[in-house]
């Protein structure tokens, strides 16, 4: 595990750097999730290629610090990732970013233009208001969620997100959430749209039919559909979004 002090955030960020061939692949997590709990498993597929892998747990979440002082928009978080990112002297690198960390991803490779090969998001929010998680969130006040809602959903939770979920401050959840909600300008969509990267979509089956997809698709998006999995693919079929990913790469 490595470690850096983050001038955005006031505190420790801390990630995974596994050995590998090519230009390395930054892995960026979602609401309640790690990166060194969620992708490992990508990463070791043999479908993935063996290649380089950062994985980084954002602030508030896994075993990065979790200041009580920061703001954890994603806009904020954006500019953590690039700090780590400009910390290891990368100049060529590819973002993968999944539903809150696919927000993440676009504003990163917006903040980090030419460097970033390519662009992979799964599930994104490209819009404000949130989705079914984050809207029940920051339906709450930050008092409300952090004395009783953030123990009852730990309490009601049975997937494996609830693993990850524990690990993350909760103050750091519901901020997160009610920047999904609030949005950003220009949204998502657009700044994804105009990125001069490779960009790609990434859809669990089960989480079809939705309009995002349709809508991108028609805009020449290249969308890739993950089978027998949801919105939480990296657990329920890992071995085909990292051959998704792979593919991504290949063809660049």
């Amino acid at each position: 595990m490595n470690s850096f002090y983050s001038q955005q955030a006031g505190c420790n960020v801390r990630w995974q750097d596994l050995p590998g061939s090519g230009e390395p692949v930054v892995f960026i997590h979602g609401l309640g999730c790690a990166s060194s709990y969620e992708y490992p498993r990508i990463v070791c597929d043999a479908h993935f290629g063996a290649r380089r892998a950062i994985l980084i747990d954002l602030p508030g979440s896994g075993y990065s610090d979790k200041p009580a002082h920061f703001s954890y928009r994603t806009h904020d978080q954006a500019r953590v990732v690039a700090e780590v990112l400009n910390h290891l002297n990368l100049d060529a690198f590819w973002l993968y970013g999944h539903s809150m960390g696919g927000s993440i991803a676009i504003e990163t490779a917006v903040l980090m233009g030419q460097r970033v090969k390519g662009l992979m998001v799964s599930e994104p929010n490209f819009h404000a208001g949130g989705g079914m998680f984050s809207r029940t969130i920051a339906a709450q006040t930050e008092q409300q969620f952090l004395k009783q809602g953030y123990d009852d959903m730990l309490s009601t939770e049975t997937s494996a997100w609830t693993g990850s979920l524990q690990s993350s401050a909760s103050y750091a959840v519901w901020r997160g959430a009610s920047s999904l909600v609030a949005g950003v300008e220009p949204d998502w969509e657009t700044q994804f749209l105009s990125l001069e990267c490779p960009v790609t979509l990434i859809f669990g089956a089960m989480s079809l039919p939705d309009a995002d997809v349709d809508r991108l698709k028609a805009k020449g998006v290249p969308v890739k559909i993950i089978p027998d999995a949801g919105h939480s693919m990296s657990w329920e079929n890992p071995s085909a979004l990292a051959s998704s990913l792979a593919e991504c790469m290949s063809k660049q």
